[in-house]
Parts: C-alpha cells; sequence; structure tokens
C-alpha cells in the first residue's frame, strides 16, 4: 500500500492558549508534530508584529523541507476587533506589507496553483474570541475570505489540493464552499481533495458539496474538542481510501489539527 499524509490546521497567528504567546518554535513544533506530506494552514500571518514578523507560511515549509509553498493574503494590515484593514488582491500576494491570509504547503513539486477570493459579509456576529486567561464573547467583523488549491506530482501520480478558510456568517459559508468545489471540479483534475477551517459543523460540507467526508472528528475547540469546523473532504478519489485519522492537540491554536492518510492500492 502506498500513503499520502494531509494535514490541516487554523493557526490562530500562531498563539498558545497555556501562554498567551506567540512563537515561532511554537508553531515549528506543531508542524513537526502532524509532519504531512501537504498541509493546509488558515489564519497565518506575514510579517505581523504580534507573531514577531515571522512569514509563518513559509516557516511551516521551512520546518517540513517543503519543495513547494504558496501565502494567499485575504488582508493586509491586522485583523481585530475593528476594521483597520483592506481586502488583499492578487498583487500583495508577494509582500511586503503586514497581511493575514491562508497557506498550502507540499513536500512534493507542485505543478500547478490557483487561487479563489470572497468579499467580506458586510456586518458583524458576536464570537466567543480566544483570550488569555478565558475566551471572551465579543462582537466581531467578517473577514475576506480565499482559497488556494495546487496540482501536486506526488510518487503515486498527481493529486489536487485546495485548503480555504471560510466565513463564520452562517449562509455565507454554505455559499463559498459550494462555490469552491465547483471551482475545483471545472479547474483541477481528479482526484481532489479539499481541506481547511469552513466555520461549518458535522456533515454539512458533505451534503452541501457532495464529496465525500475523509474524516469525522472534533476539532474545536482544542483543549475540549466538542464540534467538528475542520475538514477534510474527497472527489474523484478512485481506488484512494482514508486509512488513518487523528486530530492531535498542539502547542498553538484553539483548533486541533486534523491528519488524513489516503492510501490506494
Amino acid at each position: 500500500m502506498t500513503g499520502l499524509r494531509l494535514a490541516t490546521l487554523n493557526l490562530l497567528h500562531g498563539v498558545s492558549l497555556r501562554t498567551g504567546q506567540t512563537r515561532e518554535d511554537d508553531l515549528r513544533a506543531a508542524v513537526r508534530e502532524l509532519a504531512p506530506d501537504v498541509l493546509g494552514l488558515q489564519e497565518a500571518d506575514f510579517r505581523q508584529d504580534r507573531s514577531g514578523g515571522v512569514e509563518q507560511v513559509r516557516a511551516a515549509a521551512e520546518e517540513l523541507g517543503a519543495a513547494g509553498w504558496r501565502f494567499v493574503p485575504s488582508l493586509v494590515g491586522t485583523p481585530g476587533l475593528t476594521r483597520t484593514w483592506r481586502p488583499a488582491t492578487d498583487e500583495d500576494s508577494a509582500g511586503p506589507a503586514p497581511a493575514y491570509g491562508i497557506g498550502l504547503v507540499s513536500r512534493w513539486p507542485v505543478v500547478r496553483w490557483a487561487e479563489l477570493r470572497f468579499a467580506a459579509a458586510p456586518f458583524r456576529l458576536p464570537l466567543l474570541v480566544p483570550a488569555h486567561p478565558r475566551p471572551r464573547l465579543m462582537p466581531v467583523p467578517d473577514e475576506p475570505r480565499s482559497a488556494v488549491a495546487a496540482v501536486v506530482q506526488t510518487p503515486y501520480g498527481r493529486v489536487s489540493v485546495v485548503t480555504a478558510h471560510l466565513s463564520f456568517v452562517p449562509g455565507y459559508n454554505v455559499r463559498q464552499l459550494a462555490r469552491v468545489a465547483r471551482w475545483a471540479r471545472a479547474e483541477l483534475p481528479a482526484p481532489r481533495v479539499l481541506l481547511g477551517d469552513f466555520n461549518l459543523p458535522g456533515p454539512l460540507p458533505r451534503r452541501v458539496t457532495g464529496w465525500e467526508s475523509l474524516a469525522r472528528v472534533a476539532t474545536y475547540p482544542s483543549y475540549r474538542p466538542r464540534v467538528q469546523f475542520d475538514h477534510v473532504l474527497g472527489d474523484g478519489l478512485g481506488g484512494w481510501r482514508a486509512d488513518v485519522v487523528q486530530a492531535p492537540s498542539l502547542p498553538v491554536s484553539d483548533h486541533t489539527g486534523l491528519v488524513v492518510t489516503l492510501r490506494r492500492p
């Protein structure tokens, strides 16, 4: 049997819930523990003061010795309870301004990249916000959202992998997920895997997309997981099957990681 280890992690910009600090060493330790072949990251910082100026997707790629990686900013500036940022454009992907978004990292060569962007919902919703020493309920503005895809040349053939971080606003996240799935089918060859933080619980992503759910495990909050917001979906998998599913608690974030190993004869 051959295997492909896929992982997704909402980084929460690398914050440790235990200490309230953001350290590059903790980020790298989390990536080492996941040890994936392909890694999707959400809520990743790029040259932000709050995370020590680290390019977090680049750091993850370095830790894995990755052959290919890409950071896709969703916004330029620093996300927060007041809107001091602007939506990112394709021209912002190369920096140098502080930004925040998602990333995809691959140990194997990437044949092709693709990106998709969504505007933010125009209102706030009350959310449980991570804070030290305990979370707080606060009104939070939505942010622009994005997806990034890679056609990866693995030792077992080409596999298309997409990661996305979707809105927490009900209805918006459903429409975004349906759009990502349609886009992936139209633009990317099978087999396809879609992973990330969809802000949708349990079986909803499978129902919205019609794709196969490859992991059914609670991922939030990391200290006592009760709900699944992080997902791995498959489409056109052929003989590939999910063999091992893990949701490890890590040194960073309020989400667990989510790891799926795909195997085929």
